[in-house]
């Protein structure tokens, strides 16, 4: 076979498989790239837009399902309460009840972090008709008579929190009724939360015993705050699960707030009221003693008096308290803020409509989320790239591989040629019968 053949055969074999498989391998490649660069542009630009929308709905659902879960937790201690009036009078089946009652709490131990399953009440008492203490349990174990006290509203020191008249207000109740404290508890300042001190107040419930003869005393309970407080605080409010303690400097966190508009659920336990140990409370801070306060590490927040920090504040109180849900933007130590509110609607003689028992607070500092979209949509951007380049590379890899392939079939091709033609045969020549 001539050598000019040879070529020709070589030429056409290389065009066809560039034709038939680089081509469309190139095309292919090239559309992927287009897309991936496309989306990722896309996706970068409205990456702040599109998680703020999402952060916004997903907060406020959350803030609704939350306040919801505490109305629920709330009408199951309502009925432990009103169970109790069945119970035997005795110190055992007091002290029986209260041992069965418990709930996981996550804390800290020896520097560990354990789940611990802990008593849902600190106390329980049968009181008779003119307040004084028949029967008193207090950390599980029974109190000894000579140190049962009177606690009607004359004797109100004789408290465990100095100042409490749930005597008084459950005596006046009728039959099947409860009484409902707020959140009750001594203070923890600021100095003694950063040495590692907690709130550990109470939620003090009773209701009224009758015989036929009428009215014969109460039945006490106190629920153990942290059961209600883990509700909120162990919440992020952009992220999913839970943890056993949100830090309220990331401007990230859900809070819980009274009828009243006190904080009694917070990261910082030194916003939320509490008593001296004296029995009167803390005041919140104002305006005007805002800086003597915070030099005294006293830091009681109550939204209604914090219109001098941004007027969306009371607003979200007032909001609340006629028992709307919603959203605003405020400014809180220097932050921009985003929250997301709703009402728990946990209604009783204690907690009338449209207040209940408070509301559910989820807060995100504005500039920080902005930060993390930024930084999701540079991550968006590295990752197209990153997918571009890695493209780029397989397509210039596969065009070199399928080059020499195309060569070598190529070369094949034209060997096979030539090994159907005996290199002993001649060319054919024809003549025209005037050259014989």
């Amino acid at each position: 076979m001539s050598e000019t053949t040879k070529g020709k055969q070589f030429f056409t074999a290389s065009k066809v498989f560039f034709l038939l498989i680089v081509i469309p391998l190139l095309l292919v490649a090239f559309l992927i790239t287009r897309g991936i660069f496309e989306l990722g542009d896309t996706a970068r630009k409205r990456a702040a837009v599109v998680l703020d929308e999402k952060l916004q709905d997903e907060v406020k659902l959350r803030a609704v399902n939350v306040a919801d879960e505490v109305a629920g937790f709330l009408r199951e201690r309502e009925r432990d309460m009103l169970i109790t009036t069945i119970l035997p009078t005795t110190d055992t089946a007091y002290k029986e009840f209260m041992n069965k009652n418990k709930q996981p709490l996550w804390v800290k131990e020896e520097g560990r972090i354990v789940k611990v399953l802990t008593p849902l009440y600190t106390e329980m008492s049968l009181v008779d008709k003119a307040g004084n203490e028949l029967i008193k349990i207090v950390g599980g174990e029974i109190v000894p008579k000579a140190r049962l006290l009177n606690v009607s509203v004359s004797d109100p020191a004789n408290t465990t929190y100095k100042s409490e008249d749930y005597f008084s207000k459950a005596k006046d109740l009728a039959k099947g009724d409860v009484y409902m404290s707020h959140v009750t508890g001594w203070y923890v300042n600021r100095s003694e939360f950063e040495k590692g001190k907690r709130f550990t107040g109470i939620i003090r419930m009773a209701t009224p015993l009758f015989d036929k003869d009428g009215f014969t005393g109460i039945i006490t309970l106190a629920l153990d705050v942290r059961h209600l407080a883990k509700i909120t605080d162990s919440i992020i409010p952009t992220r999913a699960g839970h943890v056993l303690e949100a830090d309220a400097s990331t401007g990230d966190y859900a809070y819980m707030v009274d009828n009243r508009g006190f904080i009694i659920s917070h990261p910082n336990d030194y916003h939320i009221a509490g008593l001296y140990m004296d029995g009167t409370p803390v005041p919140a801070v104002t305006e005007k003693t805002l800086d003597e306060m915070t030099k005294k590490g006293e830091g009681v927040l109550n939204l209604n008096l914090l219109g001098f920090m941004d007027s969306a504040l009371p607003e979200i109180a007032r909001d609340a308290a006629a028992g709307k849900s919603g959203s605003k933007t405020y400014k809180f130590a220097g932050h921009t803020k985003f929250v997301a509110y709703a009402p728990i609607e946990f209604f009783s003689r204690s907690y009338a409509e449209p207040a209940g028992f408070g509301w559910v607070g989820m807060g995100v500092d504005v500039e920080k989320f902005n930060e993390t979209a930024m930084k999701t949509s540079k991550n968006i951007e590295k990752e197209a790239t990153a997918w571009m380049t890695t493209i780029i590379i397989i397509i210039v890899a596969s065009v070199i591989i399928l080059f020499f392939i195309a060569v070598l079939l190529a070369r094949g091709v034209s060997r096979s040629i030539e090994a159907e033609v005996p290199p002993e045969s001649q060319e054919v020549h024809y003549y025209d019968d005037e050259d014989k």
